[in-house]
């Protein structure tokens, strides 16, 4: 753990807060995320072992609490009221990265598991036509997590890379850089549409408010700062 050896407020959060890893998990647990898988999935690079660690740690540090699922296997983490208080400063900390920490991103920065875990939370079922929904995303430029399936059905909504079985009703194909700009704001799903850098085939009855079901990310409207830091 991270020692300041300070009285100072910003020090002792630091000391909570400041390991590698630490404010992404607490990121995903403010998002929603309860379980191993769920926090393991929208972090890929983390190792299951690190991962145990920094959990420990924030249960020991009173930020979230582990609770078995009755008749269920595995448990659930879930933020206590000082992990709650942490939802503005993850807020600020978020559109400051927005505004002032980003500008084009490097290859090692595209990150496929963690663009299709942030669209699986963000799509909003209830903007979509009643029964089972499928969409497909195809990135031409990755070998390996190339494919992926998002069953919607009963406002649950299912994040796959194996082919579920049904037919699909949206496909969206693209390369992985293009869909993470699109996502992230810097470029206007218009534009890669025009550019035919990505491709949407599905029936009108989804196409015609995919933006009210389809809302990108949700700090996508603070663009990057033009001046200097």
């Amino acid at each position: 753990m991270i020692k300041y050896n300070q009285f100072c407020p910003v020090a002792k959060t630091a000391e909570v807060l400041g390991e590698k890893w630490t404010l992404l998990i607490v990121r995903e647990l403010i998002a929603g995320a309860t379980r191993f898988n769920q926090i393991q999935r929208a972090i890929p690079k983390i190792s299951p072992t690190t991962l145990n660690k920094r959990l420990k740690e924030l249960q020991t540090q009173g930020v979230i609490v582990r609770k078995s699922i009755p008749e269920q296997q595995g448990d659930e983490y879930q933020l206590t009221e000082s992990g709650r208080e942490l939802s503005p400063l993850i807020h600020q900390m978020a559109q400051w990265g927005m505004r002032w920490a980003r500008r084009t991103m490097s290859d090692d920065e595209l990150d496929v598991e963690l663009l299709m875990a942030d669209i699986q939370k963000r799509l909003d079922p209830d903007k979509l036509p009643g029964g089972r929904v499928i969409l497909k995303f195809h990135y031409t430029d990755l070998i390996r997590f190339d494919q992926w399936w998002v069953k919607i059905d009963n406002g649950e909504v299912e994040l796959c890379l194996d082919n579920p079985g049904y037919e699909v009703d949206v496909y969206f194909t693209s390369d992985l850089r293009t869909m993470t700009e699109v996502w992230m704001g810097d470029t206007s799903l218009a534009t890669a549409q025009a550019d035919k850098r990505l491709k949407i085939v599905g029936s009108s009855i989804y196409l015609h408010n995919l933006n009210s079901w389809f809302p990108l990310f949700v700090y996508s409207p603070a663009n990057p700062h033009s001046g200097s830091r």
